[in-house]
């Protein structure tokens, strides 16, 4: 009997903590994203930050389905998010192309991770309406992340602008359906 109570309480502490592991593993993949950019493996680090995206896709997904929200969970989802989607993408960026621009990229890789901050900050203090108010930081890194595609193609000084535009539309009113 005491097995079984055992075996039935860590079943349930471990099915109350599964959203928080994939957020975790979210920041994990943000980690090593950072990690390789540091190294100079943007390859690697591109594909660990769209695996960052999924694993979080799915921390929300799970806490909803199996009703175990919490203010822990989304304050943990907010932390990892800034640096899967803030930090990791913007320090991919400015590794690739924009340390060439010395302070304008700095300021504007900051500029992009304090508005990151921000949206996520603003986002954990207001009421849940069914849409976000500016872009998620997810869908903004992931754009970011995206744009290292276009390195060859577009000047570096376009960069610069779409970390700025990406900035404010973090931190804007506009509304966007939750999905």
């Amino acid at each position: 009997m005491f097995l079984l109570n055992y075996l039935d309480h860590t079943f349930r502490k471990l099915k109350s903590q599964i959203a928080n592991i994939f957020t975790l593993i979210n920041l994990s993949l943000g980690g090593l994203a950072i990690l390789f950019t540091v190294k100079n493996e943007l390859q690697l680090a591109l594909i660990f930050i769209f695996s960052a995206a999924l694993s979080d896709r799915f921390d929300g997904m799970v806490a909803r389905k199996l009703g175990i929200e919490s203010e822990l969970g989304k304050q943990l989802d907010s932390l990892c998010d800034l640096i899967s989607f803030g930090v990791a993408p913007a320090l991919l960026l400015y590794q690739a192309l924009l340390f060439e621009y010395s302070a304008p990229a700095a300021f504007f890789t900051i500029l992009y991770i304090a508005c990151g901050a921000i949206r996520l900050a603003r986002f954990n203090v207001t009421e849940s309406t069914g849409y976000f108010q500016g872009v998620p930081i997810t869908a903004a890194g992931c754009l970011l992340t995206l744009s290292y595609f276009l390195i060859p193609h577009i000047p570096a000084s376009a960069f610069m602008f779409l970390l700025l535009f990406l900035s404010f539309m973090m931190i804007s009113n506009i509304t966007i359906r939750k999905i």
